[in-house]
């Protein structure tokens, strides 16, 4: 079994985790609920240690959650955003916002990745999933 790691910057959404997961009976050593800024906290993470990152953050911030992420995913490991639609300004290019923009840039950014392969499923407000692969795998299937 694994450990779930969970990163926020409101103190008061980590208690409320905690609590949750005493009320459900989750084991403590199962989780490890870390309040601060998510990319702060993710600098000081280990490694090719986690098999999923799941991103809920500020859009415009996502191409630094993607390199972070990138980096703490084993080879398999799956980087997931939300909100990668954009309420629907994502597939509009008069939509020009600073969130738009920055959220276009990683699904189109996502396109081009070598050391990922995406998929941009319309569920919700959208989510862009990508699996990392290892990169020399990648360049045997290419040639």
């Amino acid at each position: 079994m694994g450990v779930l790691t969970t990163v926020d910057e409101e103190a008061e959404h980590t208690r409320i985790a905690r609590q949750a997961f005493a009320d459900a009976g989750v084991p403590t050593q199962r989780t490890r609920l870390i309040t601060g800024r998510p990319l702060d906290v993710m600098a000081r993470l280990a490694d090719a240690a986690y098999d999923v990152v799941f991103c809920a953050a500020d859009p415009r911030e996502y191409a630094q959650y993607l390199d972070e992420a990138l980096r703490l995913l084993r080879v398999g490991g799956l980087v997931i955003f939300d909100h990668a639609l954009a309420e629907g300004r994502v597939g509009d290019p008069a939509q020009r916002d600073p969130m738009t923009v920055a959220v276009r840039t990683l699904v189109n950014g996502m396109a081009q990745q070598e050391r990922a392969k995406a998929v941009l499923l319309p569920v919700g407000d959208g989510l862009l999933a990508a699996q990392k692969i290892d990169v020399g795998d990648a360049e045997v299937s290419e040639g």
